[in-house]
């Protein structure tokens, strides 16, 4: 297992791009802007440079699973020594990096230990077969990350996932593959509101860049579409969801961007570990010969997606672990789910207005109902700074 320590203290202060879906037409607008400052007069007041991975995380590992020819190669984010393991699982489209101003809110709020994954197909984690994107095989790979890193006997578990991860947490919950978990947090995972925004998934997928000059590019379509409302967070974030690609000879990052059908060669470099803490090196005078792209091509996971989500809520509601529902607003909430919240089967947050990239947009808000929920059934204990606080669900 490799890994790499941060260099400074972690700071205490259904598909995941569907967010832009059915709001309005400025994310598509916004393609067409190339997000080319110079040419298109895009306002550059606004610092949207990435940050490193470890302004929030602690660790960096690269989990192996298997060897030689059957060898798969997680990459993890963690923090904290004690307390219960929160395993966070990203939504479709992102990786471990979108929980990053999350996981320092939550470990300023409680005592915990953190385990962030990029989850196959997605971030930097290498497998063999990056297309296998079922919930049989990702239950499984979370637990057997899980089962890397702490051993036969993990800590108490409490399973947190967002859309896609959410699904994938429920699944990894009622599998009992890993025997310790003791709680399980969905996020705006809900099968009917799921389901009605997969018929226009494709369209959302073909309307947005396909490629971006620079990872500032990225990072400010972000947070101009809606993609991700929180500028702090969009500048960890987006460094997982996009690579450097090489452009063939004779094209420039001006023709191919933002759609670009040259791209020969991605390269599957971090440029958290370099790029994102170096400022000499941003974007502004990267080499013109290449360009930034999805780093998955979620539209070809499509036959997955109805695996995802159908029959999530009744399989949510059958797990028999201490349950949170947080939710982007009430009219997400499902029949099934209005039931089982009516007998009490799980405890349910309606979060302030916020997009469906919900730990993102309000990571304080989240952490507060997480830290709550964890407090109140003696899962965790408040940091000592934080014990005369008032969280959701303890008064």
């Amino acid at each position: 297992m490799a890994s790499e320590r941060s260099s400074t203290e972690s700071r205490s202060s259904h598909l995941s791009p569907d967010a832009t879906i059915g709001t309005d037409t400025s994310a598509n607008n916004m393609c067409e802007e190339s997000f080319d400052t110079e040419n298109h007069g895009v306002s550059t007041k606004r610092d949207y440079s990435p940050v490193s991975w470890s302004e929030y995380f602690e660790v960096m590992d690269d989990v192996v699973i298997g060897s030689g020819e059957t060898k798969d190669v997680f990459r993890v984010y963690k923090s904290g020594q004690d307390g219960p393991l929160l395993v966070l699982l990203h939504g479709g489209g992102h990786s471990a990096l979108s929980w990053a101003v999350f996981t320092a809110a939550m470990t300023s709020r409680v005592t915990c230990r953190v385990l962030a994954m990029d989850l196959r197909g997605h971030g930097v984690t290498q497998v063999r077969h990056t297309d296998d994107l079922s919930t049989q095989t990702m239950s499984r790979d979370v637990a057997n990350v899980v089962r890397a890193t702490y051993g036969e006997f993990p800590p108490p578990i409490i399973l947190v996932g967002h859309n896609m991860g959410g699904a994938i947490a429920v699944h990894t919950a009622l599998g009992t593959l890993l025997p310790s978990v003791v709680g399980l947090v969905a996020i705006d995972v809900v099968e009917g509101s799921a389901m009605d925004v997969l018929h226009s998934m494709q369209n959302f997928l073909k309307g947005r860049p396909k490629s971006f000059k620079s990872i500032d590019h990225a990072i400010e379509w972000s947070v101009k579409s809606g993609q991700i409302r929180n500028l702090e967070s969009a500048k960890v974030s987006m460094v997982g969801q996009v690579r450097r690609c090489d452009v063939e000879e004779g094209d420039t990052a001006e023709q191919v961007s933002p759609v670009t059908e040259s791209v020969s060669e991605c390269h599957e470099e971090f440029y958290d570990l370099n790029y994102a803490t170096n400022k000499a090196e941003s974007s502004t005078s990267a080499e013109p010969s290449s360009v930034y792209s999805w780093r998955i091509d979620l539209s070809k996971a499509e036959k997955y997606w109805d695996g995802w989500f159908r029959g999530i809520s009744n399989l949510f509601l059958s797990c028999n672990v201490s349950k949170l529902l947080l939710l982007a607003g009430i009219d997400r909430l499902d029949r099934d789910l209005t039931i089982g919240q009516m007998q009490g089967k799980f405890m349910m947050q309606v979060l302030p207005p916020c997009g469906h990239a919900v730990h993102e947009d309000i990571p304080d808000k989240v952490a507060d109902a997480l830290a709550g929920f964890l407090i109140r059934h003696k899962f965790a204990e408040a940091r000592s700074v934080n014990k005369s606080s008032s969280y959701p669900f303890m008064q």
